[in-house]
């Protein structure tokens, strides 16, 4: 009876719902494409290149670094490496000379020779271990500058306070072999991303508002520090004119540097890069492109997408602000959070995803 039914049970049955095609659902500009470089990076933040087309990948909670080699050049890596574990927040990668930086809570840690030795990885190197332990903003974003230094911030352990030691809240810098740490700016409450102009090597990054001043303020910040010394307004302002109900009493928001543009608020901006490949458009070049890792404590969920800031011609003052890449939030759902963007030779341009454990590939295909 059983077997008889079978056939006219399964018949019946509807078919199952296909998969979501997720990239489907990214919306870009026209004549740009989107495809998956790699998946199964748990947690992926942010992006570094090796000389030899090797991408590393730092995590946060997942306390690992990988690779992910692309032999054959044919925009998708070909394995995910993990190259260490069991770090304490190791988000921060960088490469110079050969040598894998990574920037744990802290310290600033160096693995030499690593493209040799991805599958037996080097013991690492301590470069710098006097980074403060706090771990509220204590995830590290770190980049080697025009000047051959090494850039590392140390965020705000705190949504807003008045810091109890002068590190906090800063961008700092150090030589590769971790002597000559200095402060380069202040008043910095939580940034996750800079990147330096191709043209001026000026110093943009961003920088996060506040919590808990309501859905719509402050607005998260693009800064330009054309100079070392600048002081950019935390604890006591934020989005450049909006005072902190506890801090602001008797300052003057006059007397530190205003944002180059005011992004949307909560949009979490993190990894700014300047695009200086060749592949897309030339209205795109030397512009900059910030992922938008999206709102935790918003009514209505905002960002989880790509904007586009475009600069005058001298490349000094943001004179518009755009979606470039959009779709990770589907009404109030989000099935990916943008951190980090990486400009490949090939002029395409990778972007990370620490929720769906995946690094996308964007190409301009004409």
């Amino acid at each position: 009876m059983v077997s008889f039914l079978l056939p006219l049970l399964l018949a019946a049955a509807p078919a199952p719902t296909p998969a979501v095609d997720n990239l489907a659902l990214i919306k870009l500009p026209p004549g740009f494409r989107i495809g998956y470089f790699a998946q199964g990076v748990a947690g992926a933040r942010e992006l570094a290149l090796g000389p030899d087309g090797t991408v590393y990948v730092g995590s946060k909670e997942q306390g690992k670094v990988y690779a992910l080699p692309d032999r054959n050049a044919d925009g998708r890596a070909d394995e995910v490496i993990t190259i260490a574990t069991g770090l304490n927040s190791p988000n921060g990668v960088a490469v110079r000379g050969g040598a894998l930086y990574v920037a744990e809570i802290h310290r600033i840690t160096r693995y030499d020779g690593i493209a040799a030795r991805l599958n037996n990885p080097p013991k690492p190197v301590v470069v710098y271990a006097r980074l403060p332990t706090e771990e509220w903003h204590g995830w590290r974003y770190i980049a080697f500058g025009p000047d051959g230094k090494l850039y590392v911030p140390v965020g705000a352990p705190c949504n807003a306070c008045l810091p109890t030691k002068p590190v906090f809240g800063t961008i700092n810098r150090l030589n590769p072999d971790g002597s000559g740490f200095e402060t380069v700016a202040r008043g910095v409450r939580n940034t996750v991303g800079f990147d330096w102009h191709p043209v001026t090597k000026e110093l943009w990054f961003t920088d996060n508002g506040r919590d808990q001043l309501g859905d719509d303020l402050p607005a998260d910040e693009l800064n330009r520090a054309p100079k070392t010394g600048l002081h950019f307004g935390f604890p006591y302002f934020f989005g450049g004119d909006v005072p902190d109900p506890h801090f602001a009493k008797g300052k003057n928001a006059a007397d530190y540097a205003a944002p180059a543009r005011k992004l949307g608020p909560h949009v979490a901006a993190l990894g700014l890069k300047f695009y200086t490949g060749r592949q897309f458009p030339a209205q795109y070049r030397n512009q900059v492109f910030i992922p938008e890792h999206g709102s935790w404590n918003r009514t209505a969920k905002t960002g989880y997408r790509i904007s586009l800031v475009r600069l005058n011609a001298a490349g000094t003052a943001a004179v518009g602000y755009e979606t470039f890449a959009e779709g990770w939030l589907q009404g109030q759902q989000s099935w990916g959070r943008p951190v980090c963007l990486l400009v490949l030779p090939d002029g395409s341009m990778l972007v990370s995803d620490d929720q769906g454990d995946a690094v996308f590939r964007i190409w301009y295909a004409g």
